[in-house]
């Protein structure tokens, strides 16, 4: 189950549950999509991988206990700004290939 990690972990922007900005990888890096896409290029500091919004778990218990009252979203913050000078020597080999071949 998704954590719903609620910064950026590099910008430590408000990512709330429902927030439409929110964008992870397959490892569920946290990052807002102005991050993602001004200063990591698509390109995660941590895996290499690219980001895709996150999913929003609905407020409201439409269907067996499947919702936030249930399974809260995470409140630990991972506030780890990117070294920028390192990211860009990490990603400069990797960002012009598409994620989905990475």
């Amino acid at each position: 189950m998704l954590e719903l990690r609620p910064t950026c972990e590099h910008c430590n922007k408000a990512l709330p549950p429902d927030s439409l900005e929110a964008r992870i990888c397959s490892y569920e890096c946290t990052f807002c999509v102005a991050c993602v896409e001004h200063v990591l290029g698509n390109v995660c500091p941590n895996c290499g991988g690219g980001f895709v919004p996150r999913p929003v778990r609905p407020s409201m218990n439409w269907n067996d206990d499947n919702f936030l009252g249930t399974d809260p979203a995470s409140t630990k913050v991972k506030h780890l700004p990117v070294d920028l000078a390192a990211h860009e020597r990490f990603s400069a080999k990797i960002k012009t290939i598409p994620p989905e071949e990475r």
